[in-house]
């Protein structure tokens, strides 16, 4: 009885604690819980599993959504010091639904769905008007470009540098800014506010 009630106590401090330092997934933008395509009324299972994941891009932890095969048409500028090429990592996971090519309803091995994205949260496969991701963002860019910070050793406000809180394995990507699971309960999924273009200027420095 003793090891029960701490350990309902224990949940209750976790519980205390994700209240007051942030947000969950629960009731946000990408809880599906709810839809009437989910049958499994389960949040992760839409793109996570335990069991038979796709390992097949890099940064897809238990992955359970069908994965984008789309070649998307880049963003370019003659200001642009960083070297393209087409998303990969987490950001091919995000555009595996926001390029509405692939159904939401496209997960645990199905393919036949019929539920996509559309509206603003549908961004296509021509991402020239948007945020250029999967680029490496390191001292020699931010040296090259001369209107970006250093992310090795400029703060990110999130508690350590930018290339530590918002890149990944030294790439931007999608999830550089946007939280997926609303840790920061900012409106548009943001890992922070973009309040006077906060989030912005963390990397651009004009």
């Amino acid at each position: 009885m003793k090891s029960l009630t701490v350990a309902l106590v224990s949940v209750l401090l976790l519980g205390m604690v994700a209240l007051s330092y942030g947000q969950t997934i629960v009731g946000s933008e990408h809880d599906f819980s709810n839809k009437n395509w989910n049958n499994t009324g389960e949040i992760c299972v839409v793109c996570h599993t335990p069991h038979h994941a796709d390992v097949t891009v890099t940064d897809a932890p238990l992955w359970n959504h069908q994965v984008t095969t789309a070649t998307y048409t880049l963003y370019s500028s003659p200001t642009l010091d960083a070297t393209m090429g087409q998303p990969d990592g987490s950001s091919k996971l995000c555009l595996s639904c926001h390029d509405g090519t692939v159904a939401i309803d496209n997960f645990g091995g199905q393919t036949n769905g019929n539920v996509f994205i559309g509206g603003n949260k549908l961004i296509g496969t021509d991402l020239s008007d948007d945020h250029p991701v999967s680029f490496v963002y390191d001292a020699t860019l931010a040296s090259n470009d001369g209107g970006l910070f250093d992310p090795t050793t400029t703060p990110s406000g999130l508690g350590g540098t930018i290339d530590q809180d918002m890149l990944f394995n030294s790439k931007l990507q999608c999830a550089s800014c946007h939280d997926v699971h609303n840790g920061s309960g900012v409106a548009k999924l943001l890992v922070k506010s973009n309040a006077q273009s906060a989030l912005c200027l963390t990397c651009h420095s004009k």
